[in-house]
């Protein structure tokens, strides 16, 4: 179901699209990569994606598994990561491998992961060197925290505020206190921005915003934002 009336603060939206519960979400995001992925490819010849953590992208990655994309031309990049030894299970990219990257295709030179094992710091300025070149990406995968968080972008976190292309994030209110993320900038040039948002949790933030708060993901400008029931807050009147 789609919603099209004025919806305040995520009026920049390019897209607001209610789906029934996560699995549908996912099903349908799921789709929609494959979409992106194919006009990326015969315009330019590559599909650049960055990937968010998170249980909702993971059922995503999941279902990307068994759907027909030229996974030769794929290069995948992370919004985020935390600052932990490479192949720790709690990394974004340890979970986007088991869940789909190991599954398919893509060549292992194509997929550009965080060295956040190196620190906030080094990693940054290394990922920033690594990926101007693939900018602008054709999509960014986003997630939104409960605080209204996006990729490793916290409310009143100074790398929130940074312009460069990949920031370094300390003191982070959930652990690891360290981490590395695309910078504001980055994102919001991406040709794509598409948010996955499910669960009762994220109601208060997807409130906040839909009120005018300046909430980190709700600067994401013109972003696709897929959200479950359950996060759809009251000030957001669904509409047929």
């Amino acid at each position: 179901m789609e919603i099209s009336q004025d919806m305040r603060g995520v009026l920049i939206a390019k897209e607001f699209v209610v789906h029934q519960d996560a699995e549908s979400l996912a099903a349908a995001v799921a789709q929609r990569i494959v979409t992106l992925a194919a006009q990326a490819i015969s315009e330019r010849g590559a599909f650049r994606i960055a990937l968010a953590g998170g249980s909702t992208p993971r059922r995503c990655y999941e279902l990307l598994r068994d759907m027909a994309v030229d996974w030769q031309r794929v290069h995948v990049y992370y919004g985020d990561e935390r600052c932990l030894p490479r192949g720790d299970p709690g990394r974004n990219d340890s979970m986007a491998q088991q869940a789909w990257l190991d599954h398919v295709a893509v060549p292992a030179d194509n997929v550009h992961a965080i060295p956040a094992e190196l620190g906030a710091e080094a990693a940054a300025a290394e990922y920033a060197k690594l990926l101007e070149p693939a900018l602008p990406l054709d999509i960014v995968l986003l997630g939104m925290g409960e605080d209204g968080h996006t990729a490793s972008l916290f409310p009143g976190n100074p790398a929130t505020e940074q312009g460069d292309a990949v920031v370094a994030v300390f003191d982070a209110p959930k652990p690891p206190p360290q981490r590395v993320s695309l910078g504001m900038p980055t994102l919001n040039a991406a040709r794509e921005k598409i948010f996955l948002v499910a669960g009762e949790g994220k109601r208060e933030a997807l409130g906040k915003i839909a009120r005018g708060i300046a909430l980190p993901a709700a600067r994401i400008a013109r972003a696709e934002w897929h959200v479950d029931g359950a996060a759809l807050p009251g000030e957001i009147v669904s509409g047929d």
